[in-house]
């Protein structure tokens, strides 16, 4: 497979705009998410339903904002498969919320993505979610 990046540079624009997204989302900042985006990406989220193109992703994120203080604690990320044009990555994912009682995990689940590298960025082609239930 030819390339020109490292798996280290890849990794890394991975992990940054998965960081970009996370933020974004939990901060209610819907143009930085639908940024985080291809023109045609595509979101699978369990439960939410799928959502492509700019226009989609934006009402859809636009109802999730957040409506008190929110986590989503992504961590074990591991790019599976990449080149210098596409990575595929695998995540978990925790979601905390702020109640009257403090923070509480309210799911677990997983990410997975397909990014593509455009213009010197990562962004997501794809981004499917399933959750753990209990």
């Amino acid at each position: 497979m030819g390339t020109d990046m490292t798996f280290a540079e890849v990794a890394e624009g991975v992990r940054a705009t998965i960081a970009a997204y996370t933020q974004a989302l939990d901060d209610g900042r819907t143009d930085h998410v639908v940024a985080t985006f291809l023109p045609d990406g595509v979101v699978d989220i369990q439960g939410m339903g799928t959502h492509r193109g700019h226009e989609a992703l934006r009402e859809a994120y636009t109802r999730w904002k957040p409506r008190r203080p929110q986590r989503h604690l992504v961590l074990n990320t591991l790019v599976t498969d990449w080149n210098d044009h596409e990575a595929h990555a695998v995540s978990d994912v925790i979601f905390i919320l702020l109640g009257d009682g403090g923070w509480t995990i309210q799911m677990v689940g997983r990410y997975l993505d397909v990014l593509h590298h455009v213009d010197g960025v990562w962004r997501f082609q794809q981004r499917a979610a399933t959750f753990v239930t209990a």
